[in-house]
């Protein structure tokens, strides 16, 4: 896949995650925990791997802060696959 920015090819594992990117689960987690000041320990059936989230803040240790449809949510980055799918336009073309 081209990377739009500078037209060559591109890893994105290797990536690095930015705010307001589009990013959806590469498995299922065995729980989910909440991005809320407290944070709750939610059960994993709240997102499939097929609904799209988007990052909304990062944390050390590798965290990222993705909103999806049921709540915000902390979950490492290698278990978050990017979604690339905009950078490459239509598919039917």
């Amino acid at each position: 896949m081209l990377h739009p920015a500078v037209g060559e090819w591109h890893c994105s594992f290797l990536m690095e995650p930015v705010i307001g990117q589009q990013v959806r689960l590469k498995v299922p987690l065995p729980y989910l925990k909440t991005a809320d000041p407290m944070p709750m320990l939610r059960p994993p059936d709240l997102v499939s791997p097929e609904e799209l989230g988007e990052i909304v803040g990062l944390r050390a240790k590798d965290i990222a802060v993705v909103r999806f449809r049921h709540g915000s949510f902390l979950i490492p980055l290698d278990r978050l696959v990017f979604d690339l799918s905009d950078v490459d336009g239509a598919k039917g073309d």
